[in-house]
């Protein structure tokens, strides 16, 4: 049992790292540069592609928290 989550926890990671790396960014640089208002705190909707890896990067967060506590549990 431990060493299955064990595997899960190591595949969790790797997949929220990739995620984590290919969501695309939510502000340009001109707006860094700039001073915009969406930079300063303003903030859109996320929409499309950046909606779904939002949530899978959420989704992934959360399984990754509950393996964490099961193997802690396992170890007492």
């Amino acid at each position: 049992m431990q060493k299955l989550l064990l595997t899960a926890m190591i595949v969790i990671s790797v997949l929220m790292i990739l995620a984590v790396v290919i969501q695309p960014a939510k502000n340009s640089s001109s707006a860094n540069i700039t001073g915009s208002t969406e930079a300063l705190g303003g903030r859109k909707k996320a929409r499309g592609l950046e909606a779904a890896m939002d949530r899978v990067i959420r989704v992934l967060g959360v399984l990754f928290m509950v393996i964490a506590i099961a193997l802690a549990k396992l170890a007492l």
